[in-house]
């Protein structure tokens, strides 16, 4: 590939994208002026308005209150006579929440036999039989108190040279675990902050507290909790204030990366990859180009008995019948409505709804309401099995396809994956992200070649290139593929090159 990446002229054949026989719309694939003839699968029409790019345009007449069919689904109802060659976007489109008759699985799935010819990369295996792709010293605060000494610590190894085989030290801040109410969201911050310590890409960790705050750093610490032999805990008021503790801590990390310099990459079978699935600053090319060759590495993924896990709640809202429709079980497709349905009370209570998503930016390009917007997301989870649902920051425990309870918001949702255990993240994006994780190394697939070109030192993968015609959805996901192998051995994502460190928890409850 070049380093600058150019999309092929428009013509009257291939400047609009028709993705499914059903479907009564066809997707610009570049801006296209009024009055241009398009040749979409045997029609001939002539465009009304100017369609940008990403968004729709009518192939047939729809009348006022007919269904608008996009991927083969229904993504709404036309609010307005809409002719054909008009633009159809929100001033159009009457968005409402759609019922549906789940068809459940009527048999238990099996889980795929173990392969023959298993792929491997060079991680790092850890004692519980997880495996590492970095290996970091982690400094976690246990609330917002801490937040600030936490980041003097890992700043403080700026510049220093690290022994070999020890990623960094890296900080946590975050904003919570002070003024929580007890309950559901402190247990959950502390399932999130738990996941981040004991996680298979950090070496060893230091939870750090005021002393006073809600969340004590007794909860990780006590009896019974997981690798205590590479955690420490620390507090601002016990160790004499913030320049004695980064001290202590420094004592400690001194240690830790001892240890750590002496673990080793070894050639590890690709079932061990747990891969997170999320998309942000999506755009209409998400379902067409890298949402669904995502979807193919991640049913190679679940073929081999590795982990693929979509997120965001939100954003299966109006495609979760697909999903219950390939779970594994009823047990599973039960628990995955559940999600739906706590989020819509959640948002209810909160004055919201599901059409809040997409955002302004995914409507520029080209996502009307979140019924469209949704299909194109799930598209990353590929046609595998439905495994497993778990909740926010869940330990992830089954191979092949997951979904974990998170909301759509990116850092928080990536926090979620990366706390259940996801050892990689492939984040697919249109309108262009620069998102990334303090130890979990980030990998970027574009939708469009345009902001691949303009983003270029964020992208990892051009996904663009299937709308532009120069390569296939399968040969994009077998890319993809491939780079998280590549990336799982060591190979640094454009984000982690950048310093994206990027870490916000859910945060569920009032403030007190």
């Amino acid at each position: 590939m070049s380093l600058v990446e150019i999309a092929p002229p428009p013509t009257a054949q291939n400047a609009a994208i028709h993705l499914h026989p059903k479907d009564n719309v066809a997707v610009a694939r570049v801006p296209i002026p009024a009055g241009t003839v398009l040749e979409i699968d045997g029609l001939t029409l002539t465009t009304r308005n100017a369609i940008p790019m990403g968004h729709k345009v009518a192939l047939r007449l729809i009348a006022s209150g007919d269904r608008l069919i996009r991927y083969g689904q229904d993504i709404g109802a036309s609010c307005t006579a809409i002719q054909p060659g008009e633009w159809i976007h929100t001033h159009n489109v009457a968005y409402e929440e759609l019922s549906f008759q789940y068809e459940y699985p009527a048999a238990e799935v099996p889980y795929p036999p173990a392969t023959a010819n298993m792929p491997t990369f060079e991680g790092y295996l850890r004692e519980d039989g997880r495996a590492g792709t970095r290996n970091f010293i982690a400094v976690v605060a246990a609330s917002n108190c801490a937040a600030h000494t936490a980041e003097l610590i890992a700043a403080s190894y700026a510049g220093e040279k690290l022994p070999p085989n020890v990623d960094g030290v890296v900080a946590f801040p975050h904003g919570e675990g002070c003024g929580h109410s007890i309950g559901p969201d402190t247990i959950q911050l502390q399932r999130t902050l738990s996941g981040v310590l004991n996680h298979p890409n950090v070496s060893a960790a230091i939870i750090l507290g005021l002393g006073c705050e809600v969340n004590q750093i007794d909860h990780y610490l006590g009896k019974g909790a997981p690798r205590t032999d590479r955690l420490m805990g620390f507090t601002l008021q016990s160790s004499g204030g913030t320049r004695a503790t980064i001290a202590a801590a420094r004592g400690a990390i001194a240690g830790m990366m001892e240890r750590a310099s002496a673990e080793m990459r070894t050639t590890l079978p690709a079932s061990k990859i747990i891969l997170g699935l999320n998309c942000g600053g999506s755009d209409s090319f998400s379902g067409i180009t890298a949402n669904p060759a995502l979807g193919i590495c991640s049913d190679m993924l679940a073929e081999i008995g590795a982990s693929a896990v979509l997120a965001e709640t939100t954003e299966i809202f109006g495609a979760e019948h697909l999903l219950v429709k390939r779970a594994r079980n009823r047990e599973v497709a039960e628990r995955l409505l559940s999600f739906v349905r706590g989020y819509k009370e959640y948002l209810v209570r909160m004055g919201g709804s599901f059409n809040d998503n997409p955002s302004p930016g995914n409507k520029e390009g080209g996502l009307t309401n979140i019924l469209e917007k949704s299909l194109g997301a799930v598209a990353k989870a590929g046609a595998s099995p439905l495994m497993q649902a778990v909740d926010y920051a869940e330990r992830i425990t089954s191979s092949g396809f997951i979904f974990m309870n998170t909301p759509g918001y990116d850092p928080v949702s990536l926090t979620g994956l990366a706390a259940g255990g996801c050892n990689l993240i492939a984040f697919t994006t249109g309108r262009g992200s620069a998102i990334g994780f303090p130890t979990i190394p980030v990998i970027k697939v574009a939708t469009n070649t345009s902001m691949y070109t303009r983003m270029r030192d964020n992208m990892d993968i051009n996904g663009g290139r299937i709308a532009d015609g120069s390569a296939t959805v399968p040969q994009i996901g077998r890319e993809i593929f491939n780079m998280v192998l590549r990336v799982a051995s060591g190979e640094r994502t454009c984000a982690e090159l950048l310093g994206h460190k990027e870490f916000v928890p859910w945060r569920i409850g009032p403030v007190m």
